[in-house]
């Protein structure tokens, strides 16, 4: 890793729930195990990149390796990366445990990582740029497409908040009621952590950001709090 100067956004600080902690990161797995159809996300999201078997696929934000591992299995190389070591650590012990060969895996995120090979054909994160205040979104957008061939497709889902809502007390509040019923207390109270302390941004700013950095948006999707982007350099 290239030194930063002082006043470089340390991405490592934990904001939120803390991932330092092996017992947050095994809680975090077994939990995401059972709220995604995880098979069903990667067939999805290797559609809409059009990953083939030569591709280079980079996800930021790796968490336990889930996507990483299951996307593995249908191009040349993945890189995985995540600011948190122990998930890192715990994605690597997966991938081995599968044997697994054609992951690599780094303990970086967006603004740190450094890209020693060829430039990527895909570039996929989920849920990781909302730990990052806007100015430095940016800078981390502004770095994917840097490492994208031209014509290299980013998938972006994160928490977007939709810039139309007159009543956000009311917003936030049914969002929370709502996971409480259909997921228990544990995520809902992670959400109000999320809205509280984490970096989610407004759609209207999103998009201006992605744009800003030279990507062209072929597709968004919202249910109104979680926001997909396709774009394309």
């Amino acid at each position: 890793m290239s030194q930063h100067p002082r006043w470089y956004y340390n991405e490592f600080k934990q904001i939120g729930i803390d991932y330092t902690d092996l017992k947050v990161v095994q809680a975090y797995d077994l939990c995401m195990q059972k709220l995604r159809d995880i098979e069903n996300e990667a067939n999805s999201i290797r559609g809409l990149l059009n990953i083939s078997d030569t591709d280079i696929v980079l996800e930021i934000g790796t968490g336990s390796g889930e996507l990483a591992l299951k996307l593995s299995a249908h191009c040349r190389k993945v890189v995985a990366i995540d600011i948190s070591k122990i998930m890192i650590d715990f994605a690597k012990v997966k991938a081995e445990s599968q044997k697994k060969t054609n992951i690599q895996f780094y303990n970086a995120g967006f603004l740190t990582y450094e890209n020693c090979t060829e430039p990527f054909d895909a570039i996929v994160t989920q849920l990781a740029l909302h730990h990052l205040p806007d100015y430095w979104k940016m800078m981390a957008l502004r770095r994917v497409y840097g490492m994208l061939k031209e014509g290299g497709k980013f998938y972006l889902r994160d928490v977007v908040f939709p810039s139309m809502v007159q009543d956000y007390d009311s917003y936030f509040d049914e969002i929370i009621t709502k996971l409480k019923e259909s997921t228990g207390d544990e995520l809902a109270k992670e959400t109000e952590i999320h809205i509280r302390e984490e970096f989610s941004t407004l759609d209207w700013i999103m998009e201006g950001l992605l744009k800003n950095v030279g990507f062209h948006i072929e597709s968004v999707k919202s249910d109104g709090f979680i926001a997909c982007y396709l774009c394309k350099k």
